[in-house]
């Protein structure tokens, strides 16, 4: 999961070398961090949250043939 959400945020944003994604597993619960520059904030949330609420779209797809809970926050 860590991978996907890692691939997504480096093809949007303009420093992906400030990209850091954090994975942390509890039992079935995957909680994935992601951490990006301040200037990129706006391109990885987008209007109203739509790239966000894409991104934790996309991963919960992926996550659901293994039958994992997978929450992704956003941080600078």
């Amino acid at each position: 999961m860590k991978e996907i959400v890692e691939v997504i945020a480096k093809a949007l944003v303009d420093h992906p070398e400030e990209v850091v994604v954090t994975e942390k597993q509890d039992g079935k619960d995957i909680r994935i961090q992601l951490h990006v520059a301040p200037s990129d904030m706006g391109k990885v949330i987008g209007r109203q949250g739509r790239i966000a609420k894409a991104i934790r779209s996309v991963v919960k797809a992926a996550s659901s043939r293994e039958e994992y809970r997978v929450d992704v926050d956003i941080q600078n």
